[in-house]
């Protein structure tokens, strides 16, 4: 008698959503992405197709201040300005899309003009032809004018904008839906949060397909099993049949270069830049084995980990 593998089928599927609109769709970049679309667990290819990989997404911070010198040593000074930066990204480092983070904007640092803030998107936008996710600095009275300003001088463009949180989702969804782009929710490690932030966007009128969830990526060292376990839940939740839940996921992983010890200096630990790289690629792998459909890097040398790792788990295609 031979033997039948056990297959596991789901009631429910992860929805599609697209970032970034083409020439054709009425915008300038290069290529629509889609994520998202499986019906099963990540890497089960015994089980479902999954039409999508990964994303990978590479960020871009638009002030120096918040970027590690260790970095800027490794990447060079492209990283001091935010242009060349998404240029390095696209021509040399092989990102699929590019996350631009105005940290600039905070009130209580530099405090930089929204005018100034919409002119730089948009200098990006003529410079790069990568679909574009842009992000505030968190602060939400702020954060209203720069993604009003952005919104509107990227229109066509479908830009994904965030991040919505429960006490401060009005502002960028009515920004995200007045000119044809998609909108990032983020919840704070809580599944039932992740679940009310979707609801709340959609009673406000925003479109499943316009949505992705960020359930917040703790990086290696700093809770990532925590994270990794809230991730899965989404996915299984979504798999079976809660409509609520079957947005794709994003994950910043990122955060791993914000780990102190990630960038000790010991030579007991090695070379801190090695040990950084495999951190955020390590934090990156996680996430997407726990389900996450798109995740935010910043290291060139992680990306090219993270691909093989994932080429390997997906039979070398």
């Amino acid at each position: 008698m031979g033997f039948e593998r056990p297959v596991e089928k789901f009631g429910g599927k992860i929805g599609e959503v697209e970032i970034g609109a083409t020439k054709e769709q009425g915008g300038t970049r290069s290529a629509r992405l889609k994520v998202g679309g499986s019906g099963g667990l990540p890497f089960h290819s015994f089980e479902n197709t999954s039409p999508h990989g990964p994303m990978v997404v590479m960020d871009v911070v638009d002030t120096v201040r918040m970027v590690p010198e260790l970095l800027i040593g490794s990447l060079g000074s492209v990283l001091k300005d935010p242009v060349e930066w998404a240029a390095k990204c696209e021509a040399e480092w092989g990102a699929d899309a590019c996350l631009v983070k105005l940290q600039s904007a905070n009130p209580e640092e530099e405090d930089r003009p929204v005018e100034e803030l919409g002119s730089l998107v948009k200098t990006i936008l003529e410079k790069v032809s990568l679909p574009l996710l842009v992000y505030g600095c968190g602060f939400e009275e702020k954060d209203a004018k720069v993604m009003e300003a952005v919104s509107n001088v990227s229109k066509g463009e479908r830009l994904f904008l965030g991040l919505a949180e429960e006490k401060a989702y009005k502002s960028i969804a009515a920004a995200s839906m007045a000119n044809g782009h998609g909108i990032v929710a983020f919840s704070n490690l809580d599944i039932n949060l992740a679940k009310q932030m979707n609801i709340l966007l959609l009673d406000f009128g925003v479109k499943p397909g316009n949505i992705l969830m960020d359930p917040l990526m703790a990086p290696l060292g700093m809770g990532l099993e925590y994270s990794y376990s809230n991730i899965e839940r989404l996915r299984l939740g979504a798999l079976s049949g809660d409509p609520v839940l079957q947005m794709p996921t994003i994950c910043d992983c990122s955060c791993a270069w914000t780990v102190p010890e990630a960038m000790e200096v010991d030579p007991r630990k090695g070379e801190p830049m090695l040990r950084g790289v495999h951190w955020e690629a390590m934090t990156a792998y996680a996430a997407a084995v726990a389900g996450a459909d798109v995740v935010v890097m910043r290291h060139p040398e992680s990306v090219r980990l993270f691909r093989t790792a994932v080429a390997d788990l997906s039979g070398g295609a």
